[in-house]
């Protein structure tokens, strides 16, 4: 059975454990609960079809059950944490202390990495910054960030790139990228992103006040449409990506950070026919 910090979903991890133990010896669901001490016979089985949720209380108890201590016993606290989380501010939260439980006992967990990477705005900032400024000192690479941003924050992101290997150190003490791309599970990936769309759009509202309109371009449209409609604009903006994205990969003489946001959302709700009344006639 894998190690439990390979696990993002802790039914996933109970499954897992319950198929072990059936697989080496006669072990039922109603043996896994009373092990546990539950009354009911099923309610494992139900937890781990996802057709209810693990109670707090029983949280100890599955643990204790399925031999779990220290770390170990603390990291599936917080999967039943993340997994029964009913809001995206919620998940964020466990998440983060996924993060900090990970740091102080020197564990990584992918998820974990990937949130803390899209959490803030430095972590791609200094990614694509610092391989262009060699042998830079932090306090160098945050003075280029036009975002107040300290030599520590710096430091720390540095180190943490080149741990989860986005960035390498040369032994001259440059960096360089690599090619390896920032991965999670299907649950973890959407929470990152929405964290930082929401870092990069303030950050963007910023920039209106704070940058010359040479260095940016800002620009809109308020337009109706249908759903259909909606579905080709997404298409041309991902094929604009794209070819931004080709066109950024050709330039051979970076000296600056951009960021780009493509935003399309609903300023109204939508409107059903018994919205619209007829004109009336004076």
């Amino acid at each position: 059975m894998k190690p439990i910090t390979e696990y993002n979903d802790y039914r996933i991890y109970m499954r897992d454990f319950y198929e072990e133990r059936k697989r080496t010896s006669y072990f039922t669901w109603r043996e896994f609960a009373s092990l546990a001490g539950f009354v009911s016979p099923t309610y494992l089985k139900l937890v781990c079809d996802g057709k209810t949720r693990l109670s707090k209380p029983g949280i100890e108890k599955v643990a204790r059950a399925m031999g779990l201590e220290g770390f170990g016993y603390t990291y599936f606290g917080l999967l039943v944490k993340f997994g029964n989380a009913k809001s995206a501010e919620e998940k964020e939260e466990a998440l983060r202390d996924l993060g900090r439980e990970a740091s102080v006992n020197k564990i990584r967990i992918i998820d974990a990495d990937t949130f803390h990477y899209y959490e803030t705005p430095t972590c791609p900032i200094v990614r694509e910054l610092a391989p262009l400024m060699p042998k830079a000192d932090p306090c160098e690479i945050a003075g280029k960030i036009r975002e107040k941003t300290s030599a520590l924050d710096v430091r720390d992101v540095l180190q943490f790139l080149v741990k989860t290997g986005l960035l390498v150190k040369n032994s001259n003490g440059s960096y360089e990228q690599t090619e390896k791309s920032v991965k999670g599970s299907k649950s973890a990936i959407p929470l990152a992103i929405r964290s930082m769309n929401k870092k990069m759009a303030a950050l963007a509202e910023r920039s209106i006040e704070r940058d010359s309109v040479i260095e940016r371009n800002f620009s809109g449209i308020t337009m109706g449409i249908d759903e259909a409609t909606y579905a080709r604009i997404v298409d041309v903006i991902n094929d604009c990506r794209k070819k931004i994205i080709d066109i950024a990969r050709e330039c051979r003489n970076i000296n600056q950070v951009y960021r780009l946001n493509l935003q399309l959302f609903p300023l109204t709700d939508k409107i059903n026919k018994r919205d619209c009344k007829k004109g009336v006639q004076p």
